[in-house]
């Protein structure tokens, strides 16, 4: 098995890679190539604690600690690294960002395996419908890496390590150990990839970043009523503002109306009609 994304690349960008947003003082969003990740923690603050939240693609750690450096302050490492899951796009960077600030990473325990080099995940699906990139899937890294003790489980309490006021939820059917963190105060959510904001299989929305509510991408979910379960959760939490694994972030009425009517029509809007995960 192999364990590692050092000399992976993947040719796939979007209009939004490279773009930050302060999405709140404490909260920044990053696009990586086709993926988003967030840097949690105020600059302004005189301890400038922070936290990363998901590693990126393969080959963008350079990337990475540029934009925390200039956030944070040279050699100013994070508290910690948070994964909402172990999937290439959220975990590519990881091995080298660990070897440049040697932090503890946190991720659920079902998603463990996947992290330590024990399990693999499977092969992308190209018999779900939606497009271009569900046909190149297969192509993309399923293997699992191994950081070894650098990843922990989260805290059963549901307390995110590094995160005050935030907690953690399980979120499954994307993967089994899939999270999405939640803040209570303001209904900050980040959603991971439990759903998103553009439709990730269409490789000219992927590339436009045309906005639109979508369940996980379709060619690398395996529980797709987890998954449905997994929106109705975060609906119940009402949240304000949500930032997804992929698109733009969206929040107010917008979010509220588009979450709502995903959680309802889940088997419509998200549920690809074929595929080896469907029936």
């Amino acid at each position: 098995m192999e364990h590692t994304y050092e000399h992976t690349y993947i040719p796939l960008t979007t209009l939004s890679s490279g773009e930050g947003k302060e999405i709140a003082i404490d909260i920044y969003g990053f696009c990586i190539q086709i993926v988003n990740i967030c840097f949690i923690g105020n600059p302004t603050s005189r301890e400038k604690e922070w936290v990363l939240v998901d590693a990126g693609m393969p080959q963008s750690a350079d990337e990475i600690i540029r934009v925390a450096e200039e956030r944070f302050g040279a050699h100013k490492k994070p508290t910690a690294i948070i994964l909402t899951h172990g999937h290439f796009d959220h975990v590519g960077a990881i091995e080298s960002l660990l070897e440049y600030w040697d932090v503890p990473v946190y991720a659920h325990e079902l998603e463990i395996p996947y992290l330590t080099g024990k399990s693999n995940y499977p092969k992308g699906d190209s018999t779900v419908d939606g497009g271009l990139v569900s046909e190149l899937s297969p192509l993309f890294p399923n293997h699992g890496i191994d950081i070894g003790n650098h990843v922990h489980p989260l805290p059963a309490n549901g307390i995110v390590p590094g995160l005050m006021g935030w907690q953690w939820i399980h979120t499954p059917g994307h993967t089994p150990g899939h999270i999405s963190l939640f803040r209570a105060k303001d209904g900050s959510l980040i959603a991971g990839d439990a759903f998103v904001t553009v439709k990730q299989e269409s490789l000219y929305k992927l590339f436009t970043q045309e906005q639109e509510i979508s369940g996980p991408p379709k060619y690398f979910t395996t529980d797709w009523q987890a998954a449905w379960d997994s929106v109705r959760k975060l609906q119940d939490f009402h949240p304000s503002l949500a930032i997804t694994g992929h698109g733009k972030a969206m929040n107010g009425e917008e979010l509220s109306r588009e979450l709502g009517r995903l959680a309802e029509d889940f088997e419509k809007i998200a549920i690809p009609e074929e595929g080896r995960f469907v029936h």
